[in-house]
């Protein structure tokens, strides 16, 4: 489009130097080279403005030495003072600012007005004649601010886009570490239960029958359990993925299903005992989960790395601003490394786990040898769950 009006003009500025009565040889190539270049510039502005900018006002200095005046082709000065404006340039900017405005009085000192002595007409002659370069300039500006405006729109709307997506990546991981948890807890828990029991069946089968049977009654009513605590996780997923909630999921674990827990731990030969001081009260659910899987896993623990004849004992202690709760026994325990590496047991990861439940909920917890033999694992939880 630029070189549109480039040639448009080169056509105008063509005619009006052919028309021009009584002019020389000489002045004609001098006005036909002033306009070339004034058409360059405007073909050119685009591309390198601040080089326009300077040949704009090599070829106006041109003007005044050759004594070409003012025509047609002088209007590309007011649109590469319009163009440097709006770059980004500031220097440019600025020089296009003061050439505009000292072109006029450059124009009025090479070709003085004689019709006139008055000065008052002489100044309102020279500020309208730099009127249309403020403007331009002006017009420039205004576009270069609003140009910057959009642009700073554009980066903080990107911005935000990158920053929702590493959000949602953040909000993904934790959900994938929640369930992991959750199915660690569920699985490591109940199929433990299972073994222990198919062990103790396969046995007492000859011997005990009764005590077999009992034993296969076990097997069965964990199994149960653990369809149905994976069930619930399945519903969660499903609806979290928009589908239908088809049905009535199992409820989360509180503090009431603790004395469950341990009667279920006590029937797979494991002795605990189970005490709770202070007064109880309910609390928030992501509390009372916390603390149900921490005995949960405890308990699995001690029945993995406690040795034969193990006994383990629990106790919950109801503070005014939290919940404290105690989780011992008296085997061999876990190895060194496990505790002190932040407990990967085996393939899993137990003590891991936990730190993360308490962590997410603003507890503390401290887990190690006991003194004198087994494993301790103590955990203070808020009231309130915080960060």
């Amino acid at each position: 489009m630029d070189s549109f009006w480039a040639v448009l003009l080169l056509g105008l500025c063509a005619l009006t130097v052919s028309e021009e009565p009584g002019a020389t040889a000489l002045h004609r190539v001098a006005v036909a080279g002033v306009s070339l270049a004034l058409c360059l510039v405007l073909a050119l502005r685009r591309r390198w403005p601040e080089k326009m900018l300077l040949l704009a006002t090599a070829a106006g200095l041109a003007q005044l030495a050759l004594n070409i005046q003012f025509n047609v082709y002088d209007l590309p000065m007011l649109v590469i003072v319009y163009t440097a404006a709006s770059g980004t340039v500031r220097w440019a900017s600025r020089f296009a600012l003061v050439g505009g405005l000292a072109a006029p009085f450059l124009y009025w000192w090479r070709w003085p007005d004689t019709t006139s002595d008055s000065l008052t007409h002489a100044i309102l002659n020279h500020a309208f004649a730099a009127l249309p370069f403020f403007l331009a300039w002006v017009l420039g500006d205004r576009m270069r601010t609003r140009r910057a405006y959009w642009a700073q729109l554009e980066e903080r709307a990107t911005r935000l886009e990158k920053e929702r997506e590493q959000q949602s990546k953040m909000a993904v991981a934790a959900e994938r570490a929640r369930i992991a948890r959750e199915l660690h807890d569920v699985v490591a828990h109940n199929v433990s239960v299972m073994v222990v029991q198919a062990d103790g069946a396969a046995y007492v089968l000859d011997s005990s029958p009764e005590t077999a049977k009992q034993a296969l009654e076990t097997i069965s009513g964990t199994g149960r359990q653990a369809l149905a605590e994976m069930r619930r996780l399945l519903g969660v997923l499903r609806s979290e993925e928009g589908a239908p909630a088809g049905g009535e999921y199992v409820p989360q674990p509180d503090l009431e299903q603790i004395e469950e827990l341990v009667e279920q731990v006590r029937g797979a030969g494991l002795p605990v005992e189970y005490k709770i001081e202070g007064s109880a009260r309910p609390l928030p659910s992501g509390v009372e989960l916390t603390a149900y899987r921490i005995v949960q896993e405890a308990l699995t623990n001690t029945r993995k790395h406690g040795g034969p004849d193990v006994g383990a004992s629990v106790r919950l202690t109801y503070f005014d601003d939290g919940l404290g709760l105690l989780v011992e026994d008296d085997g061999r325990g876990a190895q060194h490394e496990l505790y002190e590496s932040g407990g990967a047991d085996g393939m899993g990861h137990g003590l891991i786990g936990m730190r993360e439940r308490v962590g997410m909920i603003g507890g503390t917890l401290d887990a190690g040898p006991r003194p004198g033999g087994g494993f301790r694992i103590s955990v203070l939880l808020p009231a309130k769950p915080g960060r």
